[in-house]
C-alpha cells in the first residue's frame, strides 16, 4: 500500500507540513517495499485550485491513503470519490521519518 506524507522537503528527515495543496512535496511511502520517493508539488504557487491539483497528483501516483494537516473541500471531495483514505495530524513538529515509524506500529 502506498500513502502520501506532506512533507516540507525532499529529505525523510523533512518536517511534516500541515498544507496538503500548498505542501513543497509528497512523499510517496511504499509499506511493502519501505522504499520512499519525494515529488516536488508542481502546483505550490498555484493561483487556485491547488488543492484540487494536489488530489489529482495523489490519485495519478496511485496511492490509498493521505497524511496531511488539513485538506480544503474540493481536495477532500475528489479524494474521497477516489476512495483515499485521509488521515489528519495537527503536529507539524515532526518528521517524515518520525510518521512512517509511527504508521508500521
Amino acid at each position: 500500500m502506498k500513502t502520501v506524507i506532506t512533507s516540507t522537503g525532499n529529505e525523510i528527515n523533512s518536517k511534516f507540513d500541515l498544507r496538503f495543496g500548498r505542501t513543497s512535496y509528497f512523499c510517496v511511502y511504499d509499506d511493502e517495499t519501505g522504499n520512499t520517493e519525494f515529488i516536488l508539488n508542481d502546483n505550490k504557487e498555484a493561483q487556485g485550485g491547488a488543492g484540487t491539483k494536489g488530489a489529482e497528483k495523489v490519485i495519478e501516483l496511485g496511492v490509498t491513503k493521505v497524511v496531511s494537516g488539513h485538506f480544503g473541500p474540493k481536495a477532500k471531495e475528489l479524494l474521497d470519490k477516489f476512495k483515499i483514505q485521509l488521515v489528519t495530524m495537527p503536529d507539524d513538529t515532526k518528521t517524515i521519518a518520525e510518521i512512517i515509524e509511527m504508521m508500521k506500529k
